[in-house]
Order: C-alpha cells, then structure tokens, then sequence
C-alpha cells in the first residue's frame, strides 16, 4: 500500500498537483490584476498629459516614457505621481521641470 505522498511522487513530472495548480494559477491571477491596475493608472496619466499638452495618445505615451528614463524612477511611479497631481495639484520638482521640458513649456508661469 502506498501513501498519498508516495503516489504523487509517481506522477509524471509534466502533471501538477492539483495543489499546485491552484497555488501557480493563483499568482497569476494575482499577477495580471497587478497588471491591469497598472495599466490603468499609465492610462489615466497619459489623459493628464493629454489635457494638459493637447498631444496625442502617442505623444502622451512617449512624454510618460521619456520623464521615467529621464529621472530613473518606474513608469507606474511616475504615472501615480502624474495622476495624484491632477487631483490634488502637487507634483514633485524633479517630474515637474522634466514634464515641463518634454511639453515645452516652463518659468514662473508654467504648469
């Protein structure tokens, strides 16, 4: 008679328990929520940028991209920052003077 233990140990290496199955599908459920919620936040930034610059969906994106690579801080981070400052009005100096570059504008009566 064998145990549990030992008949999954028999199961062929390409089958999961189902145990771990679960587990696996759960992280990627967790992992594509994670997901949207990022993009979704990056969307809502990229209407920011939008309203404020009058550009495109593109140009929108690639002012994003640029102000991350520009000051090495995640694209989702700057997204958030960029979002929060629509609501509250308080954006950090370091991603306003980089927004204020990729839209051309700036000085004392800037955004």
């Amino acid at each position: 008679m064998t145990s549990e233990a030992d008949a999954m140990q028999q199961l062929p290496h390409d089958r999961e328990r189902p145990v771990d199955a679960v587990l696996r599908l759960e992280g990627e459920n967790l992992q594509l929520r994670e997901a949207v919620r990022s993009h979704a936040l990056v969307d809502q930034a990229i209407g920011v940028v939008l309203a404020v610059g009058q550009l495109t969906p593109e140009q929108g994106w690639e002012v994003l991209r640029n102000i991350s690579q520009k000051t090495n801080i995640k694209l989702r981070h700057v997204a958030e920052l960029i979002v929060d400052w629509a609501r509250t009005g308080e954006l950090p100096a370091e991603i306003r003077s980089q927004l204020e570059r990729e839209l051309g504008v700036g000085g004392p009566d800037g955004m």
